[in-house]
């Protein structure tokens, strides 16, 4: 009889891997990232280690968004007061706040426990192609060779 192998936490490799989001598609994007975080692109994924790699997105500002997105998705939070609740429209969040826009799209294709919160924390977003990960040597990856 076989036995599945279960991933053990401190047997992992990690790589990083750097993603220029330059005319991609803000889901197609989010879709990836959340699938290497994941680690459910290697053969030794298990859902309950977090067996994924660190990604660095850079160029978020050049990020497109498909459709009547810019003016129809909205993303909402609350002040916690009465009638505190703010919306922003997804074109003005990418004009403001590039960075938080893409965070926002990727954290909601994560587990809502601690686990999601370990694989988001792998994650750094830049909205210009500079970025301070040099030291870990990242390898460039294509977005359109992986969907």
């Amino acid at each position: 009889m076989r036995t599945t192998q279960l991933a053990k936490p401190n047997e992992i490799e990690r790589k990083w891997y750097v993603i220029d989001a330059t005319d991609v598609s803000l889901g197609r994007l989010s879709t990836a990232v959340a699938t290497i975080l994941r680690g459910k692109n290697k053969p030794q994924y298990t859902p309950n280690v977090d067996t994924g790699d660190n990604v660095i997105i850079i160029n978020a500002a050049k990020i497109k968004l498909t459709g009547k997105k810019a003016t129809d998705k909205i993303y909402y939070h609350h002040s916690g007061y009465l009638g505190g609740i703010k919306a922003t429209p997804a074109g003005e969040l990418l004009a403001n706040n590039p960075v938080r826009l893409v965070e926002l799209s990727v954290k909601g294709m994560l587990p809502k426990n601690t686990l999601g919160h370990q694989e988001f924390m792998k994650m750094h977003v830049y909205a210009d192609a500079e970025h301070k990960h040099e030291a870990q040597k990242p390898e460039a990856l294509d977005i359109n060779k992986l969907i």
